[in-house]
């Protein structure tokens, strides 16, 4: 009996130590997302999910971030493996330029995912029709660290208006400028996302307020003369969100996929290919993910440059970049 429960112990520990070397052997992606009340979290849950089933040895897990600026940040120090992020922050961290000058980023491309657009958003009451009335009010540019906060001062900027001198500023994320509009402590704010953005859903379904999205489409020549060919005029359309009875005719970037110069290119490509042949679940999560096309993935549609795995993957496609 002792010799045999002996056994079973040894067994036992052998069994856990394997469990133990299997588990140190997996290895762990961070997907560096963004705020709960936008798109890049859900679609990055979607997609932390899909990694960690599809792609053997590997975890994968979705991060509550700041925004572009700073999972471009956590891409750069490694503390991220993925990132979401618009293209005007990915070029500044690309160059060391703006928010990135203590030091460039090695940043590469995997895919263009949709349109980023930009949202102006404030409600009746407020006095504001157009971007002139936003002298004097109470105004969320974005939180810390996201590249809504970057292109809010540039759509500022192109509007003749100066972030400091004109407004009163607060720096909040998308959730967080809907309930402070609710509550009358904001007048407006600038979110920049994938359509149509829960949290922007949500005020206008509010009841007793009626959401007012502002026109800045003729901002964008401005914008590109000064950045770059980065901007395009777009439009919100009537209805997308509650409440919304016109076209808002705005400012839009794209959103794209990163990683860093680190990822080995088999595992650039097979996640690239995931994206592409699991896309019906990332929809079901949230439906921007419709846009995730082979039309979009064009040399020109991302600043930075585009990773190996990717243009392999690309390439097996026949996709002409």
């Amino acid at each position: 009996m002792l010799q045999r429960s002996i056994g079973l112990i040894i067994c036992a520990l052998g069994a856990a130590a394997l469990a133990g070397a299997a588990f140190a052997q997996q290895k762990t992606i961070a997907i560096a997302t963004g705020g709960t009340g936008g798109v890049y979290y859900p679609i990055g849950g979607a997609l932390a999910n899909i990694i960690s089933k599809n792609l053997p040895g590997y975890q994968a897990t979705a991060e509550v971030t700041g925004g572009s600026v700073d999972n471009l940040k956590l891409i750069g120090t490694g503390q991220s493996e993925l990132a979401f992020a618009m293209a005007d922050a990915a070029l500044d961290a690309a160059n060391g330029a703006d928010k990135f000058k203590s030091g460039k980023v090695a940043v590469r491309t995997l895919m263009v995912l949709y349109p980023n657009r930009m949202h102006v958003v404030s409600i009746e009451g407020t006095g504001i029709k157009k971007m002139a009335d936003l002298k004097g009010k109470r105004v969320s540019t974005g939180a810390p660290g996201s590249a809504t906060e970057v292109m809010a001062f540039r759509v500022i900027e192109a509007a003749g208006l100066d972030k400091d001198k004109d407004m009163k500023r607060e720096r909040l994320g998308v959730a967080e400028s809907v309930n402070a509009i609710k509550d009358r402590k904001i007048d407006a704010f600038f979110w920049v996302g994938g359509l149509p953005t829960a949290a922007v859903t949500d005020l206008g379904a509010t009841p007793g307020v009626k959401i007012k999205l502002i026109d800045h489409s003729d901002v964008v020549d401005k914008m590109n003369a000064k950045y770059g060919k980065l901007y395009v005029t777009d439009v919100i359309q009537a209805k997308t969100y509650p409440g919304q009875d016109t076209d808002n005719k705005i400012s839009t970037v794209w959103n794209i996929l990163f990683t860093n110069d680190k990822m080995t290119d088999d595992v650039a490509y097979t996640i690239v290919k995931m994206m592409f042949d699991k896309k019906a679940d990332l929809v079901a999560v949230h439906k921007e993910a419709e846009n995730f096309d082979y039309k979009y993935q064009l040399m020109g549609n991302s600043p930075v440059p585009w990773h190996a795995g990717a243009l392999k993957y690309f390439a097996e496609k026949g996709v002409k970049m």
